[in-house]
């Protein structure tokens, strides 16, 4: 009699283990309360206004609130540390701009609080930023060639201005002066709208930078663009040349993505990642986002993984050519 039961109760079994097992090949994350997304540098800024356009799309998909906070200091690395340190849990995010995850892990010397390369995952690039070369309006040069021909007449005398050793601005004059073949001053502020006073009143004379710091200054009159970093051009400004036409295989960009910490489980990866795609299709977020000098840049976690090691690699070899050291 126990053995005619056997197969009945291996079955049932069976069916019960697999019954258990389905939801967890299925699984979706779904947050229980409000997430929030850590953004290192002050309110206001480019990488403020990525981090409140995903935090817009994406809240009604996962279905909770998501709150941005400036965590501002340390280069980006305070907001860094943060979310490294956070549960796994999908609570916590980080707006992770190409600084952050590609330049300052190669600078020699940079003492850093976490290893973005191992204790960061990425989520998803969301913008890509573009670079443009800005002088002031009263500067006598209209062209990237004839800004080139002055500096090549005086070595070392003209400037061009950056938010900081390291930064993605400093590192983009570098590679101006190797293109180019001249020897430029740079000039670190603490923030690219410090940096264009001085263009303005002609106290510093280049700088390559976002176009969402400067564009309003463009537009307004007082900057002058000579000329724009991304070989696609922007809308912003549909007929400035391009630094490759001057300096061929010269382009400067920048993105900025999401990452989460280490051990988020693939099913919360996916779940922020598909909610960050999904709201970059919305033809009003692009609009936003090129009202501010960025383009979408949709990427899930492989690609943008990817993008990263490129990136790495070839900021890396820029920093070790021109000599850069932590100051």
């Amino acid at each position: 009699m126990h053995r005619r039961r056997m197969p009945k109760l291996a079955l049932a079994l069976t069916a019960l283990a697999a019954a258990a097992a389905a939801p967890a090949a299925t699984a979706q994350w779904a947050p229980d309360r409000p997430a929030r997304i850590l953004v290192g540098f002050a309110a206001g800024g480019t990488g403020d206004l990525v981090a409140r356009t995903v935090a817009e799309v994406a809240a009604p998909r996962l279905g909770q609130p998501v709150v941005v906070e400036n965590r501002a200091g340390a280069n980006g690395m305070i907001a860094a540390e943060a979310a490294a340190r956070a549960a796994p849990d999908g609570l916590t995010m980080l707006l992770c701009p190409t600084g952050n995850m590609t330049i300052l892990p190669e600078l020699p010397g940079a003492r850093l609080p976490v290893d973005v390369r191992t204790e960061l995952v990425p989520v998803a690039n969301v913008a890509l930023s573009t670079y443009g070369m800005v002088v002031g309006a009263a500067a006598p040069w209209r062209t990237v060639a004839e800004f080139v021909e002055a500096a090549k007449a005086r070595p070392g005398a003209l400037s061009f201005a950056s938010v900081g050793t390291g930064s993605a601005q400093h590192l983009a004059g570098e590679r101006l002066k190797r293109a180019a073949g001249v020897e430029l001053l740079h000039v670190a502020y603490r923030g690219a709208s410090l940096a264009a006073v001085d263009l303005i009143a002609r106290r510093a004379d280049a700088m390559i930078t976002n176009l969402g710091d400067v564009a309003r200054q463009v537009q307004g009159g007082e900057l002058r663009l000579l000329a724009l970093g991304d070989a696609a051009g922007h809308p912003l400004f549909p007929d400035a040349p391009k630094l490759g036409d001057t300096l061929p295989g010269l382009e400067v960009t920048s993105w900025l993505g999401i990452c989460g910490p280490r051990g988020l489980p693939p099913e919360t990866v996916a779940a922020w990642s598909r909610a960050i795609l999904d709201g970059l299709a919305e033809p009003a977020i692009a609009r936003r986002l090129a009202d501010n000098g960025l383009r979408p840049l949709p990427e899930g976690p492989e690609a943008f993984a990817a993008r990263m090691a490129r990136d790495r690699a070839a900021w890396g070899e820029v920093i070790r050519a021109a000599g850069i050291k932590t100051e």
